[in-house]
């Protein structure tokens, strides 16, 4: 049964995977997408490769999944914990991926982590939560918009006497390796974030310890599985960033994929700290299109993206609650 069960959580985790891959693909291409710098199924294409590279790149936002955000539960409870946590933030991903809202697979998973260990018993490491989640789903976004901003306006003076069309024509090539940078934060940032969750499954399951490094078959499942979500491609999400919010031009997606992938870059390296990719490159898109004009942006669909946002944590941790109640009557 502990066999079993240790499977069935793996899975479900690898399956968490592949949601996000197409939850979030639309953050490392809707960009380059929406400005015809590459072909949907090139980007795609090109996104699953970086995705597959960057989850083997570091494993600190693993070590903090595993270990910085809940007490490791024991035995066949802790396992039931863990599936619940896992079956909360799938759900979340499928709503919000109907409704075309770009929601945070990450911080569904957070909030599915929480919200089981406190059906279940299980100590939450609120410090934790607070120093690697909460702060960072605060000043990221906001990083993110002011940077974006910033890095827009350096583009403008820049190349201000520039001839517009060589420019536009120069930054659609530049935007296929600022795509690239930005598909390799999100592999570095979310298939690790996968890895905390088989990481914990196999210490309950006694097949690991903490002090263990994470087995390659882990980073080349995880790797595999968020890779193939992301070839599968989350077209409604894509429309939201890549046209709904601002339209975009070469130089402006440039900059904001630019701004995208130098946070995650930083916040993995520097911080160990899991930042939605989502929140990252959103704001970023934000951002860049206030240098235009403030009322360039449809602020009412960003207001509707950043409630998104805040209601992510709370509501995937109520639906792993009730995915709990309902493992422990049935099987614990």
């Amino acid at each position: 049964m502990d066999t079993f069960a240790l499977v069935v959580t793996i899975l479900v985790a690898l399956f968490f995977t592949y949601t996000n891959g197409f939850h979030d693909s639309a953050n490392a291409i809707a960009t380059s997408v929406s400005t015809r710098a590459l072909t949907p199924r090139a980007a795609l294409a090109m996104a699953a490769v970086m995705n597959l590279a960057g989850a083997f790149l570091g494993s600190g936002v693993a070590k903090t999944v595993s270990e910085g955000l809940i007490e490791t539960p024991q035995g066949s409870k802790g396992m039931g914990i863990l599936f619940a946590a896992l079956v909360g933030a799938i759900v979340w991903n499928l709503v919000t991926w109907y409704f075309g809202l770009p929601s945070s697979s990450s911080h569904a998973l957070f909030g599915g982590m929480v919200g089981a260990a406190l059906a279940g018993g299980t100590e939450v490491i609120w410090n934790g939560v607070l120093d690697k989640v909460v702060i960072p789903m605060f000043i990221s976004p906001v990083v993110g918009l002011i940077v974006g901003y910033l890095v827009m306006a350096a583009i403008m003076w820049i190349f201000r006497r520039a001839n517009p069309h060589k420019a536009k024509r120069g930054f659609r090539i530049a935007q296929t390796v600022s795509a690239a940078g930005m598909a390799l934060g999100h592999g570095l940032q979310d298939a690790q974030k996968t890895m905390g969750v088989v990481v914990m499954a196999l210490v309950i399951s006694g097949h690991e310890t903490y002090g263990d490094p994470i087995p390659v078959w882990v980073k080349i499942a995880c790797a595999v599985m968020l890779s193939l979500g992301t070839y599968a491609g989350g077209w409604r999400i894509m429309r939201t960033l890549g046209r709904k919010i601002i339209e975009l031009d070469p130089p402006q997606g440039f900059a904001a994929e630019t701004t995208g992938a130098a946070i995650m870059f930083t916040t993995a390296y520097l911080f160990k700290a899991p930042v939605s990719t989502t929140h990252v490159i959103t704001s970023a898109i934000m951002g860049v299109g206030a240098t235009k004009r403030v009322n360039a942006v449809r602020w009412g669909v960003a207001k509707n993206i950043v409630l998104g946002w805040f209601i992510t944590m709370p509501a995937a941790a109520i639906v792993a609650a009730c995915a709990f109640w309902i493992v422990n009557l049935a099987f614990l």
